[in-house]
């Protein structure tokens, strides 16, 4: 049975005044412009992989926006003759500091406007990444929205529900989003207010120097009365700009999520049978147009990772 390469990689891009420029790099192994990406190593998901990739091969710091694209495509086997499949996944990743400096695997970097960049790279699998990129604008505000991590059967618990706290594969799904959360740069955090879900992104309150703010309509008791309610609160907080953290609960998240791309037209390509997926210790990485004048928040692309342990990717294609 042949082994699946797995790889991720990101369209870097940055301000340069009005204008957005993309870097290509040039790897004198392959003699190609390409987008910077990379092997997975053991224990990554493709976003630490993505974002290490790019800081090894550009030298710079990123932070990741919406999920792009996969490509796929046979390579030579290292075992034997014939070939195997290799699939890259593809994020939009900010550069926020960092200079390049040539390296074993990459001896230039070039930034370029989108539309000389596409002219500029081999492989046609790269201009369908960087078309997808263009699809929409830059500057969009990230909504992590979280189903906190797994708790424990309710039925096993003979305290308050409230205060049920997660178990020890919840821990370890929590130590890994906060480690995974923390690539997409958030800047607050908010909960329902539960324990598990207060828990499950405590660590990431932490990092961004922080606490967790409960969110009453965000939970199933509070959302429920009057969902408009929680989707207009939830579109408060993607109005307020940068990039918030929030967790909430199974019964919460699929209408949400629902609600919010029936209303803006986005397509949820990871339901499956008009289902909404919200498995414990998943996130949806909500990109919103921030308000203008006129109208407020917009959605414009769902991506939805099912895990943050290791080799998952979103259900996108």
């Amino acid at each position: 049975m042949t082994q699946e390469v797995r790889a991720a990689g990101a369209v870097l891009w940055r301000r340069a005044g009005r204008a957005t420029e993309v870097a290509l790099v040039h790897r004198p192994r392959y003699g190609d412009w390409s987008l910077p990406k990379g092997k997975l190593d053991p224990g990554e998901t493709i976003a630490e992989a993505a974002v290490r990739e790019v800081r090894e091969e550009t030298g710079f710091t990123v932070v990741l926006g919406r999920y792009l694209a996969r490509t796929e495509y046979p390579v030579p086997s290292r075992h034997g003759s014939g070939t195997v499949p290799k699939t890259v996944d593809y994020f939009a990743a900010e550069a926020v500091s960092g200079e390049f400096v040539a390296n074993d695997e990459v001896d230039e970097l070039r930034w370029l406007e989108p539309t000389a960049a596409e002219k500029a790279l081999t492989r046609p699998e790269d201009v369908r990444v960087l078309r997808a990129f263009c699809e929409l604008p830059m500057g969009l505000t990230t909504v992590l929205l979280v189903r906190h991590a797994k708790a424990g059967k309710r039925d096993a618990w003979s305290g308050d529900d409230d205060l049920r706290p997660l178990s020890e594969a919840g821990l370890r799904q929590a130590a890994a989003l906060r480690r995974v959360l923390g690539l997409f740069g958030p800047d607050r955090v908010l909960s329902a207010p539960r324990l598990r879900c207060v828990q499950t992104v405590h660590g990431v309150a932490e990092d961004a120097g922080g606490e967790v703010r409960h969110e009453p309509l965000l939970s199933e008791e509070g959302y429920w009365p009057d969902p408009v309610l929680g989707v207009a609160r939830l579109l408060a907080v993607a109005g307020d700009g940068g990039t918030p953290v929030v967790c909430s609960q199974g019964g919460v998240i699929p209408d949400l999520v629902s609600a919010l791309a029936d209303r803006d037209g986005v397509e949820l390509s990871a339901a499956r049978g008009g289902v909404v997926p919200s498995k414990k210790g998943s996130f949806w990485v909500l990109s919103f147009r921030p308000p203008t004048a006129e109208e407020g928040p917009l959605l414009l692309a769902a991506d939805y990772h099912p895990s943050a342990l290791p080799a998952p990717s979103p259900s996108r294609p």
